[in-house]
């Protein structure tokens, strides 16, 4: 037994039933590797939530819809290679987004220290070497531009693009996953940053409205 199967030995067998099916409807072919690591990583969450409190969602056959698939639900409008998730939290989507793609180069970004501290353990745990977990607020972060800047529920959108405004490259994109209510929100967008596409996320086992907004700067096509 490798490792990683060994980290969700434990879990409840419907957890994986309800992971396939999920993944299944939303058309992502996976690799048993990363089918392994999927469910490594939804133990380690909900090993690591009972004491630390990283998410709110404490069931994990709820973690599967409201984590997993809700981040698995972008990958057709991520390319990279460099992506940026910015008030990662728990690590998602982006470590979601790392193993189902791992040509990506993935870097997490939170100022919470616990949550950090398990990015790190989970990197390490699901042996990803294209994810770097970063320790700082988003103001302070100026290592690197990237191709793609990622939020899921970090922020409103003019601050999500104001506090990332250098982070993207000249051509790069904002994606911002987000709930209903989002119109009132690209009202207020800076006159230089535009809509450049708008996809309704269709998240298995949930009917609660998802989309995702993809901003570029004025002029890029």
């Amino acid at each position: 037994m490798s490792s990683v199967t060994t980290l969700f030995s434990g879990l409840p067998s419907q957890v994986a039933t309800r992971l396939d099916e999920g993944l299944s409807a939303l058309g992502t072919p996976i690799t048993s590797r990363q089918h392994d690591q999927l469910l490594g990583l939804l133990a380690l969450l909900h090993k690591w939530n009972r004491a630390y409190n990283l998410t709110a969602v404490r069931d994990v056959n709820d973690m599967v819809s409201r984590h997993v698939l809700d981040s698995a639900a972008v990958l057709p409008f991520v390319e990279g290679p460099r992506l940026l998730d910015v008030g990662s939290g728990p690590g998602l989507p982006g470590l979601v987004l790392a193993i189902l793609k791992p040509e990506l180069s993935v870097t997490l970004l939170d100022s919470n220290g616990k949550k950090v501290r398990f990015q790190r353990q989970a990197v390490m745990e699901l042996g990803l070497s294209n994810v770097t977990p970063v320790q700082a607020r988003v103001e302070q972060f100026a290592e690197s531009v990237f191709d793609q800047v990622i939020s899921r529920a970090f922020a409103s959108l003019v601050d999500f693009v104001n506090l990332t405004r250098k982070l993207p490259t000249a051509e790069g994109q904002w994606l911002a996953m987000k709930g209903p209510g989002a119109n009132e929100e690209l009202r207020d967008l800076p006159g230089d940053v535009q809509l450049h596409a708008r996809h309704t996320l269709n998240v298995p086992f949930e009917t609660a409205e998802r989309q995702l907004l993809i901003l570029t700067p004025q002029g890029v096509e």
